[in-house]
């Protein structure tokens, strides 16, 4: 078989990929993406994933600091992060392709289980690595597979198993093992975090957090930080100003309506941390978008 994970890759993007480039398979969690030019920068709170960058290239941010990675790289990303993210190389003739697949908690404490104890790695939740040949491997199998629907059901879970397998047996076993923890402070906060991702829109009550989390509120404020790099309250507004900035320029909501649909209460307030975060008001950068549509 001559086919490399490339030629699957852009085989499945280009016949699936919606307008922003995004593929979603067959496979939960596992999705393509190409681009065929730079893009701009892209907000998110990311979930924990690892990208196989597969050509072209990306620059990630969070916090002060930064990662630029191409084909060859996996971007790992163990906790739900903001980020800020541009494809920096891309092109008709030479499109960016990368392959993503979301992490399984459940999955990595199981497989934890199983494996060799080894020394778990704390640090920074964003990381990049050169891919190992064995994930490489196993993520072209999933493709293959993806090719041969009948066989989807049969055989994917054990091929998603295998490739959280040479994840945490190869050079990111280490950084991903603490997602398997179940009463680790990961963990914990990541279920204040699916709290937060539905009800952002909602007046934040940290006190209803941190029971969630199972953490006494101080405990819980800190750890929370540790993980994210935000406190609750920041977070909160990164999600809300996210959705905002989705709504106006993807479904043309006003910014006013934007406003009090994340949950704000002041039109200017919202004004002024929409600025803030993304570099223009809320309306100018509307306006912006839509010369740029145009003109394309």
């Amino acid at each position: 078989m001559t086919d490399t994970l490339l030629k699957v890759v852009r085989r499945y993007a280009e016949a699936f990929a919606d307008p922003a480039g995004v593929a979603r398979t067959p496979i939960p969690g596992l999705t393509t993406i190409r681009a065929t030019a730079p893009s701009g920068l892209d907000y998110a709170i990311s979930r924990p994933l690892v990208c196989l960058v597969l050509q072209g290239t990306k620059h990630v941010t969070m916090g002060n600091r930064a990662f630029t990675f191409s084909a060859g790289d996996s971007l790992l990303i163990t906790a739900d992060v903001p980020t800020v993210s541009q494809v920096t190389r891309a092109g008709i003739a030479a499109p960016y392709f990368s392959l993503v697949l979301d992490l399984d908690p459940a999955l990595i404490a199981d497989l934890g289980v199983e494996m060799e104890a080894v020394p778990v790695a704390e640090g920074a939740p964003v990381r990049h690595q050169p891919t190992d040949a064995e994930v490489t491997d196993a993520a072209l199998r999933l493709m293959r597979l993806i090719e041969r629907p009948a066989s989807v059901p049969v055989l994917r879970a054990q091929l998603v198993r295998e490739m959280h397998y040479w994840l945490l047996a190869g050079r990111h076993g280490a950084t991903i093992r603490h997602l398997g923890w179940p009463d680790g402070h990961v963990q914990r906060v990541a279920r204040a975090v699916a709290v937060l991702r539905a009800q952002f829109a909602q007046p934040l009550r940290v006190e209803h957090l941190a029971a969630v989390a199972g953490m006494s509120p101080a405990s819980f404020h800190q750890h929370f930080r540790t993980v994210t790099s935000l406190s609750p309250l920041q977070f909160q507004k990164q999600l809300r100003l996210i959705e905002a900035r989705r709504l106006m320029l993807s479904d043309g909501v006003t910014a006013s309506s934007a406003a009090f649909a994340v949950g704000y209460q002041s039109v200017s307030q919202f004004t002024r941390e929409y600025g803030r975060m993304f570099g223009l008001p809320p309306v100018r950068e509307t306006k912006t978008a839509r010369g740029n549509g145009q003109a394309a």
